[in-house]
């Protein structure tokens, strides 16, 4: 079992209701709880499935140096990368409109 969070940002009441069966909803859209890792790939996989156009990260506490790991769904700014083993997040730029 290892704490983990989901953050969501324009995804669909059915999924953030499925959420909610298995974590707590501590803000809108924020879910946390202490889930096993076959839950959590479960929980992945609903993200995956219902999204729709929002986007979702989902981190969990590993036995990593930076204590942590995460995996995101969906358009954003904001897109993982890999730094020597480290997990960092870079910035697109914004969008001419």
């Amino acid at each position: 079992m290892s704490m983990c969070v989901v953050v969501t940002e324009n995804v669909p009441p059915r999924l953030r209701g499925r959420l909610a069966i298995w974590l707590l909803e501590i803000r809108a859209g924020v879910y946390i709880g202490d889930i096993s890792k076959p839950i959590r790939e479960m929980i992945w996989q609903q993200i995956v499935k219902l999204a729709e156009e929002g986007n979702v990260v989902l981190a969990w506490a590993t036995n990593t140096e930076s204590g942590f790991d995460f995996q995101t769904y969906g358009a954003n700014r904001r897109v993982p990368v890999d730094l020597d083993g480290l997990r960092l997040v870079s910035f697109l730029p914004i969008e001419n409109q």
